[in-house]
């Protein structure tokens, strides 16, 4: 019986740095450049390296999806964690940042590894997210909508999505109006925006 054979740390130096090779190369060449041989010239390391710390191309790029995903829930939830929740799903979810999931969405149709993954990780953001903001607006009394939490996520984030997709191409119209139209919305949920709201009485 052949005995396993030895992987890198999780907390190597070289391992983090095959994994920021690799995450810039999706993000300024789509998934489709990154392969073991690119990631080694562009770490400046020997392809057998990269496979010491990672036995497949899926491996290395499942290690990448994982570190961001990670990052992403802990900045979710300190970001949801604030007394205007909506508010704060409606400015994080509008941010264009998006870059590196979109090609690992791309990728999903192609590696079963990837989707799999991926999905995952959507469902522990999205519970993540419902959780905080059913304890926010219980804990700061706010007049949600006669909607199940998990409805009113889905809405924000997929048209707050839709216009970050649509910006990109170019396309505008319609943009300011459903802005606007948001604004009002949140404005009746959770008031004017913290900034404009000054300070309070005895401040």
């Amino acid at each position: 019986m052949t005995a396993p054979r030895r992987m890198g740390t999780e907390n190597s130096k070289t391992r983090r740095q095959l994994l920021d090779v690799t995450e810039r190369l999706m993000l300024k060449e789509g998934y489709a450049s990154v392969g073991i041989r690119r990631v080694a010239r562009e770490a400046e390391v020997a392809p057998a390296l990269v496979l010491y710390y990672f036995r497949t191309l899926d491996d290395l790029l499942l290690a990448v999806l994982r570190r961001r995903a990670e990052e992403e829930l802990e900045t979710s939830a300190r970001v949801l964690d604030s007394p205007q929740p909506l508010r704060a799903l409606w400015d994080m979810s509008s941010q264009p940042g998006a870059a590196l999931t979109s090609e690992f969405m791309a990728l999903a149709n192609h590696r079963k590894a990837i989707r799999a993954e991926l999905a995952e990780h959507a469902e522990r953001y999205r519970r993540l997210q419902v959780e905080i903001l059913t304890r926010k607006a219980a804990e700061e009394g706010l007049p949600l909508p006669d909607v199940p939490p998990v409805a009113l996520l889905v809405l924000t984030t997929a048209l707050a999505r839709v216009l970050v997709i649509e910006r990109g191409l170019g396309m505008t119209g319609g943009h300011a109006e459903t802005e606007a139209l948001v604004e009002q919305l949140l404005q009746r949920f959770e008031g004017a925006p913290a900034a404009d709201r000054g300070p309070s009485a005895g401040e």
